[in-house]
């Protein structure tokens, strides 16, 4: 359960973002428009949340360098849409499918508080592995993307309609900056809170798809566990630290509280979760608190949206004790399937990219309907003169 509570909650203040460019590799040099930017933030365990506070990088460690999105992802694309009542400024992180009719498109959600380049790392290891599929990965409002009223004023929404709606809509803007016909075929991918909003688009959205919606997979996150941690979320937040010095530091403080557990990933997901104080020091993008109204509606109906939605279902976790009633018995009637990674925590598509990799292009050779060889219709044998 101590894992549920890095997934949804993250600091994100929303912050007017202009478009914003790579981070440098010296992070002593960002800019403050680029750090502002490409800021979102990150959840540490419950376990470490005690000495949260504490935790300091000793002056024998090394520096930790920022790594910039460029290095795992193709396009960093600022979409842009206006309806009868918002202005929103998307930011999503794009790796095209290079034929988008026929190979997968990937599209990763990320957790309350954290950034889409928590997904930086699993990028790198899928595009390896299955070269031809694409990856997008998206980026929520206040955690990267900018949502506002016609006035300019920011809209404090983190309804789970709201923040459908916005992951459907950066779907179909990047599928129109790309001139695709249609949306390529997909597998959604959602870690935590993502999680909830991938079964939501399996359930109330799929017709989005057309055929092309293969299956999803949720991320360490289930209802039961989710909303009983919610409980300790006020005592979580109020235990980590408040600020810190440098990006480095926090970058040190993610691996040693075990929060993010590869060091290559939290040089590139780390950065994008904060912004500069104003003091010469960083702190958290994402104001979780503030999205407080909404924790429980994030969680309430999970599992039957995941046994219910449309397509193939997948469910990784770091624990086996987090399997609620429902699941249980879901998985013993094989509705979907369950794969345990016990090495590693909350954050597992950062934790083990390589294995998350490994398993969804799994997931999707497995599934993916193009591949399978259906038998001739009846009609088809007669008109050959076959008898039947």
């Amino acid at each position: 359960m101590s894992q549920l509570f890095r997934q949804s909650m993250t600091p994100d203040s929303p912050e007017a973002i202009s478009r914003p460019g790579p981070l440098p590799h010296n992070t002593h040099d960002l800019p403050t428009t680029d750090i502002d930017d490409h800021s979102s933030s990150s959840d540490s365990s419950a376990s470490s949340a005690a000495s949260a506070a504490t935790v300091r990088p000793s002056s024998r460690e090394q520096p930790a360098p920022a790594k910039p999105w460029a290095a795992y992802f193709d396009q960093e694309l600022c979409l842009t849409q206006t309806t009868a009542t918002q202005k929103a400024t998307y930011l999503v992180y794009l790796c095209p499918p290079k034929n988008p009719s026929k190979d997968p498109l990937f599209v990763c959600h990320h957790g309350a508080g954290a950034s889409a380049l928590s997904f930086a790392l699993f990028a790198l290891e899928l595009r390896r592995q299955l070269p031809t599929a694409g990856i997008l990965s998206l980026s929520a409002r206040g955690h990267g993307s900018h949502v506002t009223d016609l006035f300019g004023a920011e809209i404090i929404d983190f309804s789970l309609e709201a923040l459908t709606n916005d992951a459907l809509a950066m779907i179909h803007l990047t599928t129109a900056s790309q001139s695709w016909p249609q949306i390529p075929p997909t597998i959604l991918i959602g870690h935590s809170l993502g999680g909830a909003i991938v079964t939501t688009l399996s359930t109330t959205h799929f017709r989005s798809f057309g055929s092309n919606l293969i299956g999803y997979c949720v991320l360490d996150v289930v209802e039961g566990s989710a909303i009983e941690a919610l409980g300790h979320m006020r005592t979580y937040l109020s235990s980590r630290p408040k600020v810190f010095l440098s990006v480095d530091e926090a970058i040190v403080w993610h691996t040693r509280t075990r929060t993010i557990r590869d060091q290559r990933s939290a040089e590139v997901s780390v950065p994008s979760i904060l912004v500069p104080n104003g003091d010469g020091g960083f702190t958290w993008r994402t104001d979780l608190a503030a999205t407080n109204p909404w924790w429980e509606e994030w969680f309430k109906g999970l599992s039957q949206k995941f046994l219910t939605g449309r397509g193939a279902k997948l469910l990784i976790l770091a624990g086996t004790d987090r399997l609620d009633r429902e699941l249980m018995i879901g998985q013993m009637q094989g509705k979907f399937q369950l794969v345990v990674i016990p090495e590693a925590g909350h954050f597992v598509q950062e934790d083990v990219a390589e294995k998350i990799a490994g398993l969804l292009v799994e997931f999707f050779k497995r599934n993916d309907r193009s591949q399978m060889v259906l038998p001739p219709k009846v009609s088809e044998l007669l008109a050959q003169g076959k008898k039947v």
